[in-house]
């Protein structure tokens, strides 16, 4: 077996897994955030739900640690007061990052398993461990039983050879695969990924890697553990750890064979992290703000990296550098060897850890008109706010920072760029017009299609990150799509009984759950896409909202506005106004099961 197929099967009632099966799996740490959380309360009150094992339970508070927001603030004390009820751990605001603090405790190493409701849990195959990101109703289900149903994924390898430029970081590495790869290759894949370079890579290197697995529609991207990060493991976790690798001769779906000596440093377009250029092809573009943080670049290696560019400098007139760590730990490390210090002489904003930029209600988010170069891990319209976000790594933020454009760290000049008089003027006009019952159900459905030929709508498109506090789904629907170009009266003209048709890798993204829940409050019937975000999928499915899975549209020659029926047991679609017919992927037993029980519960 490859390597998730030990881990899963390792955690099953089977000794033997493979890709396609489904199976309950037990999950060693299982953990709620703030976003989300208040909702995983609900779900265990509402069906009178217990806990199935509090020490391996835990709350998070990363998404708005600093308390600005009321309706988060309100979620937080729900969690708490539920915590203290039934003797739950709780990482409070000063904490930082869950995932983070996952590795940091060693609540998560090698072979070990995980769940919680930040869409990169999968960040944790950095330590080799199985982390996956789940919506409120699976995290719910996870305290409960202390297992979830999971379809054992194919797995892809990614020999990685070659001689590591130097000066290439671990972000530009991931940017350069994305760039390989895009958003839909390794679409529900899991990645493992190997080579003589790989094995020096640092723990926070790997993290860095890991987390943007999302991105990347994978899975998990994994690790097999040095010797360095099993040492690091075993003393977080205070016992000795054996080591989960897959076997010589395991099997995998496609092998990918890249030659790392090729890498440039690289930077991702606004609007998707997939669209990566060299960064020489956006060099001199001039800058409003720079990020550096997140889960993906929030670690101490990161933070070095800054400040080694940022002593003795300032940052650009006109220039807003923030600067958010990953855990208190590496906050607390930053004060002690005097790097705050830097940051604060530099001109930087330092704030205490969390998510930051990418949580609606904490620093780093951008307004309209704002031109932001970012660590994070997402840019798409809306993300971290309503400006352009380009994603690099900590150095060429840094560099940027003090150059008042983008640039790399051996090519900041001697004095900062600056604005014009004439070009705060057309910059001001440009911002002006950005800112503008139980019973058995139905398995055959018919309803008027809306169409929308796009690839990669994720969660932010759905169901934007502003309105996360909301927890009534009958308040949701009002929402849909209303940060998707083009659709954003989508709420006002949709009728209860559409269907919407969409197009590659619908739902990627955050793991939210209202982004599900949001076309079952405007009584939409089901979804029909090529392919899902991985969260996604398990969401809607979980929720009992069908979504259909196709692969070409030209046999029924389906254009917007036409009425087409869906058999979910048969996997029939039939467009009603010229009578075709084509097959698509019919509902799993699972899916039929949940779906005739209203949900998972």
């Amino acid at each position: 077996m490859n390597l998730i197929e030990k881990i899963l099967a390792n955690h099953s009632k089977y000794d033997i897994v493979k890709p396609g099966d489904i199976i309950d799996i037990e999950i060693d740490a299982r953990a709620a955030r703030d976003f989300g959380g208040a909702n995983v309360v609900k779900n265990i009150k509402d069906n009178n739900l217990s806990i199935d094992d509090t020490s391996k339970t835990f709350f998070t508070f990363d998404c708005n640690p600093t308390g600005s927001d009321q309706k988060y603030a309100v979620n937080q004390q729900i969690c708490r007061i539920f915590a203290r009820n039934n003797g739950i751990k709780l990482y409070d605001i000063d904490k930082g990052i869950g995932t983070h603090i996952l590795i940091h405790d060693g609540l998560a190493c090698s072979g070990s398993t995980a769940v919680t409701t930040d869409s990169h849990a999968n960040i944790l195959g950095a330590v080799g461990a199985f982390g996956q990101g789940m919506g409120d109703k699976d995290i719910a289900a996870a305290w409960n039983k202390g297992k979830v149903w999971f379809k054992v994924p194919k797995s892809v390898k990614l020999n990685l050879y070659g001689k590591r430029p130097k000066g290439l970081s671990a972000k530009d590495i991931v940017l350069n695969l994305l760039s390989v790869f895009g958003a839909n290759t390794l679409l529900g894949y899991s990645v493992e990924i190997y080579g003589d370079e790989v094995n020096k890579f640092t723990l926070d290197e790997r993290i860095t890697i890991a987390s943007m697995a999302t991105e990347m529609g994978a899975i998990i991207i994994l690790f097999t553990p040095n010797k360095e990060i099993m040492e690091y493991s075993e003393a977080r976790a205070g016992k000795k750890i054996e080591l989960i690798k897959a076997d010589a001769d395991a099997t995998y779906e496609k092998v990918f064979d890249i030659d790392i000596s090729e890498f440039v440093q690289r930077v991702s377009n606004p609007g998707a992290p997939h669209n990566t250029v060299n960064i020489n092809d956006v060099k001199k573009m001039k800058i409003d703000s720079a990020f550096i943080g997140s889960c993906t670049n929030g670690r101490m290696e990161d933070l070095k990296v800054a400040a080694n560019i940022l002593k003795g400098k300032k940052i650009a007139p006109g220039v807003v550098l923030k600067i958010v760590p990953a855990t208190d730990e590496v906050w607390k490390q930053c004060l002690e060897q005097g790097i705050i210090d830097i940051f604060k002489d530099a001109g930087a904003l330092v704030s205490n850890a969390g998510c930051a930029g990418c949580a609606a209600g904490q620093v780093g988010q951008n307004g309209a008109g704002e031109v932001t170069i970012s660590t994070g891990n997402r840019n798409f319209p809306g993300k971290q706010g309503k400006g352009d976000v380009y994603l690099a790594s900590p150095a060429s933020v840094a560099a940027s920072a003090v150059a008042g454009y983008i640039t790399t760290y051996d090519d900041i000049p001697d004095k900062p760029t600056t604005f014009t008089v004439e070009e705060k003027i057309d910059k001001a006009e440009k911002i002006k017009e950005k800112i503008k019952p139980d019973e058995t159900k139905p398995t055959i459905v018919k309803g008027k299609v809306w169409y929308i030929k796009e690839d990669n709508i994720d969660t932010d498109m759905i169901f934007h990150n502003r309105y996360l506090s909301i927890t009534d789904i009958d308040e949701m629907g009002q929402y849909t799509f209303d940060n998707l170009k083009g659709y954003e009266n989508f709420a006002k003209k949709a009728k209860p009984g559409d269907i919407v048709v969409v197009q590659k890798n619908f739902g990627s993204g955050s793991s939210r759950q209202q982004a599900v829940d949001c076309f079952k409050a405007l009584g939409i019937q089901a979804i029909l896409s090529e392919s899902y975000g991985v969260i996604y999928e398990r969401n809607a499915i979980n929720a009992a909202f069908p979504i259909i899975t196709y692969h070409s549209l030209n046999e029924i020659d389906l254009t917007d506005g036409d009425t087409i029926s869906v058999n979910f047991e048969t996997g029939e679609v039939i467009n009603m106004k010229n009578d075709k017919s084509m097959k698509v992927e019919k509902f799993s037993d699972v899916q039929m099961e949940i779906y005739q029980n209203g949900g998972l519960f």
